[in-house]
């Protein structure tokens, strides 16, 4: 490498299906001036690994085992804030984008894009730039009503569809490593914010709403 050379950008994967790794690993490491330098099939793994080395870029999906993609986003976002995070995702959900960019993704791409979107990305968010993909941004350009679900904060909109799926304060706690009594104060605060006083309430509305499909 010439002394003035930029150094390669690290690239971390983090996606559930081995086969789709590798097949983004030989997309990005054919583009010069990016190295996959590790690879994880849940969010927890990557997680622990992020917090102790280097990276520039994590591509992110959000259906994985154990912590869901936007759990996993925000504790990184705590835990290493320069970490620039894309993520890449079957998910063709506005709302679910605008939640993710307000929990500190730098991007957001849909699996349907073409291949070379992926590649221009990730030089983007390097870059400090916010990516999202044609059809997303198109959705956001339309704009939606003012719901209620829009309000909440990336935190309290994970557990609201949590809820929404029936699941008891006590797993939601455990889930995203949480104490009960703060699990149980966004459940109060999610019932605030959307005028809805059960589970049952919750599961209408996010029926209605198309927010179930979304669940990362």
């Amino acid at each position: 490498m010439e002394g003035n050379a930029k150094p390669a950008l690290r690239v971390v994967l983090a996606d559930d299906h081995a086969v789709v790794r590798a097949g983004y690993r030989r997309l990005l490491e054919l583009e010069p001036g990016l190295r996959v330098v590790a690879e994880f099939a849940d969010g927890e793994s990557a997680y622990l690994w992020l917090s102790e080395q280097p990276a520039d870029v994590l591509i992110l999906d959000l259906s994985m085992p154990g912590q869901g993609g936007l759990a996993t986003l925000q504790r990184l976002h705590q835990r290493v804030p320069r970490l620039r995070v894309l993520i890449f995702t079957m998910h063709d959900s506005p709302v679910l984008a605008a939640q993710l960019l307000k929990a500190g993704a730098s991007g957001y791409l849909t699996k349907s894009s073409p291949p070379e979107s992926l590649i221009d990305a990730v030089h983007q968010v390097a870059a400090g730039e916010q990516v999202l993909s044609v059809d997303i941004a198109q959705a956001m350009r339309k704009g939606e009503s003012d719901l209620p679900h829009q309000q909440l904060s990336p935190r309290e909109f994970d557990v609201f569809l949590l809820l929404a799926q029936g699941i008891a304060v006590e797993q939601i706690a455990s889930q995203r490593c949480l104490s009960v009594k703060t699990a149980a104060n966004y459940q109060t605060i999610v019932r605030h914010k959307l005028g809805l006083n059960s589970a049952l309430e919750m599961y209408r509305y996010a029926q209605t709403c198309g927010l179930l499909a979304q669940v990362p």
